[in-house]
């Protein structure tokens, strides 16, 4: 396949661990390794990651291993976090003294209970049982329907926790629009200063010339802070990017959001919330380019030039383990995206959204207290599996709003552009056969392909439907 192909499949097991050198706190481990080992760490009060290995662009073993596997690194242990013993039929929870507990008081954009600390579920009768506290140890989360926006339940939603790199959701929905796939651009040594020790990276290199779409490839995939630094630059350089990132979460009702870096990198006052995260998932989901790229399991990014001045490239796969599968874990059912991300303060986070028949379901869950391999993925997938079961047997407690053009976030709507604007008369429709979503949908490992309608579709509520049959572009 040529340079910038996408490659859309289950995925192989890539089985070898690369030894580094410890990371400095702060620090990227969104690449997910294999190892097997526990590191449970034994000092509540520290934590260290280690580096990433990079695709390429550096010298020596860059270029074997892109040949040999894809990139990945050694996990090292994560600092202890807060895990809320709940009882479920009341719908609150009571906080362990050892571990930090949330705020007393939290937002309440999408529903009073969103903003009570603990789990908020109401089942009706036959409802079946959410997962106990002992399989869903995160800080935070949230299940919700994609399309309706409601919240099928949730724990503390609005918590204020560092991002990681699920914050590149918001970064993509805020600039993806304005650059064309096709748009060629030569990375300048500047472009690529300024980002954080040990940062995950695709492998780009100044002097080197990419297109609009390798770049999000390198975002999507391998969670790259060159690719995000350098789409950055040519939006104006960082500090514009981040501060229109601001303006985008203010506009989507994203109150629990302060961007610091564009790249979700740890930094003092950085923070999201889970529902702040399904916010920008659902909303770049609206956005076809979007949704290829947060589907996209595997693809091929241009490399260094050769002596007969060809461009060679090297294989990358995406992160996302619940769409690429790893040793312990398969790809989830139906499962189209979104993004994942992990550092010293945010520990493990994640968004995805998957579909059966015609439910699609939305859930976030950042920072598990168990530190076991690919948690969070496990407890994401616990969640998605207990959505699509319980779906039409529990009362919402509460909602995902619209944009503030369409929605104050009190539930009274506002009237939108072309009458598309009526969040709430959305939310109360089933009918989500409007537009197209394009996403990957993988079964039991097996690739299920699925397709688009040529059309141009962007903030329409409610989401889109899945539409099966054309095969990825090679």
């Amino acid at each position: 396949m040529g340079s910038g192909s996408i490659r859309r499949s289950a995925g192989a097991l890539f089985r070898g661990v690369l030894s580094a050198a410890g990371a400095k706190p702060g620090t990227f481990s969104d690449v997910p390794t294999t190892f097997c080992a526990s590191t449970a760490s034994t000092d509540p009060s520290a934590a260290t990651t280690a580096t990433t290995a990079l695709a390429s662009g550096a010298a020596g073993n860059a270029g074997r291993t892109a040949r040999n596997g894809f990139p990945v690194r050694t996990v090292a242990a994560l600092a202890a976090s807060g895990l809320l013993a709940t009882p479920l039929l009341a719908g609150t929870a009571y906080a362990d003294p050892k571990t930090p507990a949330p705020p007393r008081k939290m937002s309440q954009i999408g529903g009073d209970r969103l903003g009570t600390p603990g789990v908020q579920v109401a089942p009706r009768p036959g409802a079946p049982k959410l997962p106990g506290p002992d399989a869903l140890t995160a800080r935070s989360w949230i299940v919700s329907d994609a399309a309706s926006g409601k919240v099928l339940a949730a724990k503390n939603p609005h918590w204020k926790l560092a991002p990681a790199s699920t914050l590149k959701m918001l970064f993509a929905d805020t600039v993806m629009p304005k650059f064309p796939k096709n748009q060629k651009y030569t990375v300048k040594p500047t472009d690529l200063a300024g980002m954080g020790a040990g940062s995950s990276l695709v492998g780009i290199k100044e002097n080197l010339t990419y297109t609009v779409h390798d770049l999000w490839l390198g975002v999507f995939l391998r969670s790259g802070n060159d690719a995000v630094h350098t789409l950055s630059a040519m939006n104006g350089g960082t500090e514009a990017t981040v501060a229109e990132m601001q303006k985008h979460a203010k506009e989507l009702n994203a109150n629990d959001t302060h961007v610091v870096t564009p790249d979700g990198y740890d930094a003092p006052g950085q923070v999201s919330s889970a529902y702040d995260l399904s916010l920008f998932a659902r909303s770049g989901l609206h956005n076809a380019d979007f949704r290829e790229y947060c589907s996209t399991a595997s693809a091929q990014f241009p490399g260094d030039k050769g002596k007969d001045g060809k461009r060679a490239s090297f294989g990358i796969q995406n992160t996302n383990r619940l769409l690429s599968g790893d040793y312990d874990i398969k790809p989830y059912p139906g499962i189209a995206g979104v993004k994942n991300g992990s550092t010293t303060n945010a520990g493990s986070t994640f968004t995805g959204v998957a579909q059966r028949g015609d439910r699609k379901l939305l859930v976030t869950v950042m920072n598990p207290e168990k530190k076991e391999h690919n948690e969070a993925y496990k407890e994401a997938a616990k969640l998605l599996d207990w959505g699509f079961a319980a779906a039409d047997k529990v009362e919402p407690v509460g909602r995902l709003v619209g944009p503030r053009s369409e929605d104050d976030g009190t539930g009274a709507a506002k009237g939108g552009k072309n009458g598309h604007g009526n969040t709430q008369a959305a939310l109360n429709s089933t009918d989500s056969s409007a537009g197209a979503w394009t996403a990957l949908g993988i079964t039991g490992g097996a690739l299920v392909l699925l397709g688009v309608v040529a059309m141009a579709v962007h903030r329409r509520w409610p989401l889109p439907e899945l539409v099966r049959g054309r095969r990825p572009r090679k």
